[in-house]
């Protein structure tokens, strides 16, 4: 059994044989998810306007001329309402998501030193793919708490799925080069 375990450990990846492509791949890749942290960080900051872009669009019951599910256009009225009485009354928790926005462009960041240097930096990949693992239980948790519909619990999970798989690639192709530049 020994035997048969340890000549079937699992190997590391057969490294392209081009260290180019795979700096290449690294920076593409990485640069995608920075991307995609920032951009889904700054939707954060501007929800009022959102919100009155989407009732221009779908109309005010957001129905979006039948097109979108009850549930869906019946949720995005609920939050239409919540978010006009907010900003009228208690603006100023439209500094959380302020912050929200800070944080996804501060996780960003880091991952810089993983687009400069990835085999240096490797841990980052297993850093962000611990933080993707993390969103779907916290969707859960605090969507249950704050009665967050469970559809669009997943499509919050989904981003957690969603950064892991360039997080994944990555992490394997700077196993790659790291062998590839012993």
């Amino acid at each position: 059994m020994k035997g048969w375990f340890t000549h079937h450990r699992i190997k590391p990846h057969h490294p392209l044989k081009n260290e180019a492509d795979l700096r290449q791949r690294l920076k593409i890749f990485t640069g995608l998810f920075v991307l995609g942290l920032v951009l889904s960080g700054l939707t954060a900051i501007p929800i009022v306007t959102q919100f009155n872009v989407g009732r221009y669009w779908f109309g005010a019951d957001f129905r979006a001329g039948g097109w979108l599910p009850e549930a869906v256009s019946t949720w995005l009225v609920q939050v239409d309402r919540g978010i006009q009485v907010a900003d009228r009354d208690a603006p100023f928790i439209w500094y959380g998501t302020d912050w929200l926005a800070f944080g996804h462009i501060a996780v960003g960041l880091a991952f810089v030193g993983a687009w400069r240097n990835p085999v240096g930096n490797r841990w980052l990949y297993d850093y962000g793919l611990c933080l993707c693992a993390l969103v779907v239980p916290w969707a859960w948790c605090f969507g249950s708490l704050r009665g967050i519909p469970w559809w669009w619990r997943l499509i919050d999970s989904s981003f957690g799925l969603c950064g892991a798989i360039p997080l994944w690639l990555c992490r394997r192709w700077a196993a790659d080069l790291k062998i590839l530049t012993k």
